[in-house]
């Protein structure tokens, strides 16, 4: 350090290799195979594209008439209400309000199975192997509850 308390430097002079890429003639030898390899490139196809909108298709109008039917039964039931109480009616109410909640319960569960399906068809292994375990224990739960 000098006086003023700067740094004192001092220019060096490096040369600086210059590289210039040089196309080499492709020798085209009978019988050989190119040093690299191609690249197999991952592209979805419109056939792909299409397959999976299907898919998604369905899950959308299986669970649009899961949550239609199951509204559907509910109303019915509250219909039903204002019928004078006799037995028949108060059975048919609770008839239709426990089908509602099934179709509420069982679209979800319709849901993984067809996505799991469309999945597997699809060639994604592991998400499909995913809704199989999914399936699976929730068979697992519902065997424990009604054994419970």
């Amino acid at each position: 350090m000098d006086e003023r308390g700067e740094m004192m430097t001092k220019k060096v002079s490096v040369p600086v290799a210059r590289w210039v890429p040089q196309e080499e003639p492709h020798r085209a030898v009978s019988g050989s195979y190119p040093a690299v390899p191609p690249v197999a490139t991952t592209t979805t196809t419109p056939e792909h594209i299409v397959r999976a909108e299907a898919g998604e298709r369905w899950i959308s109008r299986l669970l649009r008439g899961g949550a239609t039917c199951s509204g559907a039964l509910f109303l019915t039931s509250l219909a039903l209400e204002s019928l004078p109480d006799s037995e028949t009616v108060h059975v048919a109410i609770d008839v239709l309000r426990k089908g509602a909640a099934s179709a509420l319960l069982v679209t979800p569960v319709v849901r993984l199975v067809v996505a799991g399906t469309t999945l597997g068809i699809r060639g994604e292994w592991r998400y499909a192997v995913y809704a199989a375990g999914v399936l699976g224990l929730l068979a697992v739960a519902v065997g424990a509850g009604f054994h419970a």
